[in-house]
C-alpha cells in the first residue's frame, strides 16, 4: 500500500484570502476496480466495464458554450481527452462557496503538473460575474488559468447543465424553474469519455481527499 503526503489545507484570513498548508495524510488506494458510472440525480451508482457498448452509450455531459475568466470560449473541445472536476459557485457568496474554493484549490494543487486534469467552475450568476469579475476572483483565489475555468455565459445554458446534465441539486421529485436559484456544495468528477464518475460534498475534507485518490485511479483506466 503507498501513501503520499499532500501538503493543501487552506485557510482563509479576513480580504487577504491568506493561504495556510498543515500536513494531510491521504491513503492513496481506491475503493473499486472502476469507478461507478452515474446518470441521473438520484446518482445511483451503475457498475459498467470501460470500453463496451453499455459504456459507450451512457450518458454523456453534452457540448456547452461557455466564455472563461481570460475572455476565452470553453467548449467540450476545452476538454477533449481530460478528466475534469466541476462545480457550481458565485463570486459574491458569503456562505459555502468561499470554502468550496478552498478546497477546489486543493485540487489544483494535486495536479498541479498534470495536464490530463483540469478544473471547471460554473457561476450561478452570470449576470453580475463578468469576465472582469471572475478574472479579479481568479487572482484571489490563485487559480491557474489553463488549468482551472471560471465560467459564465447564458444563465439558461448554465442552469440546465447543473440540473440536467451534472445532476448537482439532490432534490428528488421536485421541479425546479430557472427562476429558482441553483445553489449546491457538490463537485462532479467527469472522465474522458465525458461521463460522471463522482459525486463529493465540497465543503467537506474527507470527501475531497476521496475525489482526489478517484481521480488518481481513473487516470489507471484502460
Amino acid at each position: 500500500m503507498k501513501y503520499i503526503y499532500i501538503f493543501l489545507v487552506l485557510s482563509f484570513i479576513g480580504c487577504k484570502k491568506t493561504i495556510k498548508k498543515e500536513n494531510i495524510k491521504v491513503v492513496e488506494t481506491s475503493r473499486v476496480d472502476y469507478l461507478p458510472y452515474y446518470s441521473d440525480e438520484s446518482f445511483t451508482p451503475h457498475w459498467l466495464t470501460p470500453n463496451t457498448d453499455d459504456e459507450r452509450n451512457f450518458h454523456k455531459i453534452p457540448d456547452f458554450n461557455l466564455t472563461n475568466q481570460l475572455g476565452e470560449a470553453v467548449t467540450q473541445k476545452t476538454f477533449k481527452d481530460k478528466i475534469y472536476i466541476t462545480d457550481f459557485f458565485f463570486t459574491t457568496c458569503p456562505g459555502i462557496c468561499p470554502k468550496m474554493t478552498g478546497n477546489m484549490y486543493k485540487v489544483q494543487e494535486a495536479f498541479i503538473n498534470d495536464k490530463d486534469v483540469l478544473l471547471l467552475s460554473h457561476s450561478v450568476m452570470p449576470a453580475t460575474d463578468s469576465v472582469p469579475v471572475l478574472k479579479q476572483y481568479a487572482e484571489d483565489y490563485e487559480v491557474i488559468s489553463g488549468k482551472w475555468h471560471l465560467v459564465t455565459g447564458d444563465k439558461n445554458d448554465i442552469y440546465n447543465l447543473g440540473r440536467e446534465q451534472y445532476f448537482v441539486e439532490n432534490d428528488l421529485g421536485e421541479e425546479k424553474s430557472i427562476e429558482d436559484f441553483l445553489h449546491t456544495e457538490n463537485f462532479l468528477l467527469i472522465d474522458k469519455n465525458k461521463h460522471i464518475r463522482g459525486i463529493y460534498n465540497g465543503l467537506n475534507r474527507a470527501s475531497v481527499a476521496q475525489l482526489i485518490i478517484d481521480v488518481k485511479a481513473l487516470k489507471q483506466e484502460i
